[in-house]
């Protein structure tokens, strides 16, 4: 699914995103500084071409450390360089301070008094390079830019969100339906999206209903897609017991991409209009992430316009709130055409998605840009849980 673009009236400047690693560059705002004092270190680490739980995983075995024992507030993925904040109990700063591993740099570290935990931070600020621009397209960006520090940008959660094929999404709304067959089908793949050979060949083997040749082909990293195809040989037929076998942590990213999902559908039908509120709406105040119904769109516009408030989309849940009217219509017009309702949420143990409250948009803030040669270099802030590439792509308009 492509999502519309809040500046389609305007032309993309272009070019490529990520080509080298120092392109991306990510960095926390945290929420607040180390006090000085405590039983948690707080170290400020620089990763490259790792991702956030592989990083603390290295740290982990290196220290001698249970990873459960390092806190993080927030993800982040294997592209490009990353600044952010990890916790460790009972680590002194000088041994934070001299921990040396390939692809992590400690930057610095300081004392606190609490373990770091998910969403301890305020936002993320990007440096992005974008290449192979012409100069004669660049004399767009400014225009660009000026639209979404007025509108905000939109909040989509983009392709990053599901997966390598591009099927996590699926995944997750067959579980949602307690599809189990659909569960499988959706994790072996689809051949057509992927590039090697033999990894191509297992999921046509699959498909054909040869699950022991597609078990020789499929490559050893597929770890989820062997353990899954190993069962349905030795008990043909049984897609929920196979499909068991998948690891709890794979299982909420496959839902999570589900409401993901769900959410960018929201955001792609009122992308023209996603500045203004309609009357039902739940709207979201951007200080703090509180939500409140609208009962007159007309009186909350002021606020919404200066974007101190937006509509919020559903990241939907069994006990998410609901909003009002025509938009309460939308979502659940979104959520039939997809086979789904709000009970099937309801998913038994850890998996359990209670849901919540989202904004369409969010502000930028701290945004620059500079062109030299062929590429464009732009400097920004968002708030946390907020993509760059739904920035980037504005830009651009090539994803």
């Amino acid at each position: 699914m492509e999502h519309p673009y809040l500046t389609s009236d305007l032309p993309g400047i272009g070019g490529t995103i990520k080509e080298a690693s120092g392109d991306f560059l990510v960095e926390e705002i945290p929420s607040y500084l180390p006090c000085g004092s405590g039983e948690h270190c707080y170290l400020v680490i620089e990763k490259c071409g790792i991702t956030t739980l592989e990083a603390i995983n290295r740290i982990a075995r290196s220290l001698k450390v249970p990873e459960r024992d390092i806190g993080y507030a927030g993800m982040k993925d294997a592209v490009g360089v990353t600044r952010q904040t990890i916790s460790i109990q009972w680590l002194s700063v000088e041994k934070a301070l001299s921990l040396q591993l390939d692809d992590i740099r400690v930057l610095s570290a300081a004392r606190h008094s609490n373990k770091l935990k998910i969403g301890h931070l305020k936002g993320n600020r990007f440096q992005i390079v974008i290449r192979g621009v012409s100069k004669d397209s660049v004399r767009q960006v400014p225009a660009i830019l000026g639209v979404l520090e007025k509108r905000g940008v939109p909040n989509y959660f983009g392709y990053q969100r599901y997966g390598a094929q591009g099927n996590s999404h699926l995944i997750g709304a067959a579980m949602l339906r307690r599809d189990w067959r659909g569960c499988v089908d959706c994790l072996i793949g689809d051949p057509a999206l992927v590039r090697d050979e033999e990894w191509s060949a297992a999921i046509r083997a699959y498909q054909q209903g040869d699950v022991n040749e597609a078990l020789c082909l499929f490559p050893r990293h597929c770890r989820s897609e062997r353990d899954v195809l190993q069962r349905l040989a030795t008990r043909p037929g049984e897609y929920e017991k196979a499909f068991s076998v998948v690891h709890p942590r794979l299982k909420k990213i496959y839902l999570s991409a589900a409401q993901s999902f769900l959410f960018d559908q929201v955001v792609s039908r009122r992308i023209d209009h996603i500045d203004e509120l309609i009357t039902g709406d739940l709207a979201c105040k951007h200080v703090n992430g509180a939500c409140f119904l609208v009962e007159d769109a007309a009186t909350e516009q002021g606020r919404a316009t200066a974007l101190e408030i937006s509509a919020s989309g559903p990241m939907f849940g069994c006990k998410m709130k609901r909003p009002e009217g025509e938009v309460l219509e939308m979502e659940n017009e979104i959520l039939e055409q997809s086979e789904l309702v709000l009970s099937g949420f309801d998913v038994p143990g850890v998996l359990r998605m209670e849901g919540e409250r989202r904004p369409l948009r969010v502000p930028v803030e701290d945004l620059s840009w500079n062109a030299s040669g062929d590429m464009v270099t732009v400097e920004f802030a968002l708030p946390k849980g907020s993509y760059a590439t739904s920035l980037v792509r504005e830009i651009t308009k090539t994803f």
